[in-house]
């Protein structure tokens, strides 16, 4: 199939794209600036999710399009909403009425678990009520339900993909809790941790992560339907599980430093039943030792 990976260019595009090319599809990056090829790809687009003329263009003759670009960062969503409605909700609806012109009627979207908050059941299955904790979820659940009411109205095949933390290999995200971990084992930093190291999250490989969309790519469902899977590895891992994986995987002691609690979920972890059963998927590399070695591997090459 010939699939337009929107976000192609950013850490879950690239392996989305290499995915989709070894399963033998045809995927078409779309980036949203002009600067260099993306490995796999068999042609890039240039396009910005606010030009509607630019997004006809790179959607024109595909026959799937996999939506994963858009801004993902929670806490600056707090700081400043708005960019984050504009580009994940208006973004999509822009996105969405390119395809409707160009026939295009097969979407699969990367979306978010925060969307459900911080539910007491744990592992996330999908039955779960909506309780977005900050714009970032909010934004992409308002981009979910236009995704929704166009299939409902029997222009859309759909499918929402609700990811917790992909994680391993080259991840570009400073920010995010195993490349820092890896930092401070490297030498670089201090992680500073709030409160015991005891919050839960759950950890995706990210080519794990570019399987799953690959088989929902695969599955999407005729104009009309929709459906929802979470994806995740279904494991809990604290904060001081990754410290003492990197510590082995690494052989270097984490320097750490714990502050006061912050008010933040105790755990976090995604229910993929639902995708294991209907998709045939299942994670295959997401154990938090191979993530790191992934990871630090990466660092190391670099």
């Amino acid at each position: 199939m010939r699939v337009l990976v929107t976000g192609a260019g950013g850490y879950l595009g690239r392996a989305v794209v290499a995915a989709l090319g070894a399963a033998g599809h045809e995927p078409i990056a779309m980036v949203s600036a002009r600067g260099g090829a993306v490995p796999g790809a068999s042609e890039v687009r240039t396009a910005d999710l606010l030009d509607p003329g630019a997004l006809r263009r790179a959607v024109a003759g595909v026959e799937v399009v996999c939506h994963l670009a858009g801004l993902g960062r929670a806490r600056e969503s707090v700081r400043d909403p708005l960019p984050f409605f504009r580009v994940n909700t208006a973004g999509t609806v822009a996105l969405l009425e390119a395809m409707a012109a160009e026939g295009v009627s097969r979407i699969v979207f990367s979306s978010t678990g925060a969307i459900y908050g911080s539910p007491e059941r744990q592992p996330m299955s999908e039955d779960l009520p909506d309780f977005p904790p900050h714009p970032y979820a909010a934004s992409k659940l308002a981009a979910e339900l236009a995704i929704e009411a166009q299939a409902r109205a029997g222009n859309l095949g759909a499918v929402i993909v609700r990811l917790l933390n992909v994680a391993g290999g080259a991840d570009p995200d400073p920010t995010r809790l195993i490349p820092r971990v890896i930092a401070a084992a490297a030498g670089e930093s201090v992680l500073h941790i709030n409160g015991d190291g005891a919050a839960v999250r759950d950890y995706l490989h990210v080519d794990d992560a570019a399987a799953a969309f690959v088989s929902c790519i695969e599955q999407v469902p005729a104009p009309g339907a929709h459906t929802r899977y979470n994806i995740g590895s279904g494991c809990g891992t604290s904060i001081l599980d990754v410290v003492a994986a990197v510590e082995r995987v690494t052989g270097r002691t984490v320097a750490r430093l714990h502050g006061p609690a912050a008010p933040e979920p105790a755990a976090l972890i995604s229910n993929p039943a639902k995708a294991q059963t209907e998709l045939g998927w299942s994670p295959k590399h997401s154990g938090i030792d191979e993530i790191v070695t992934a990871t630090w591997q990466a660092v190391v090459r670099s």
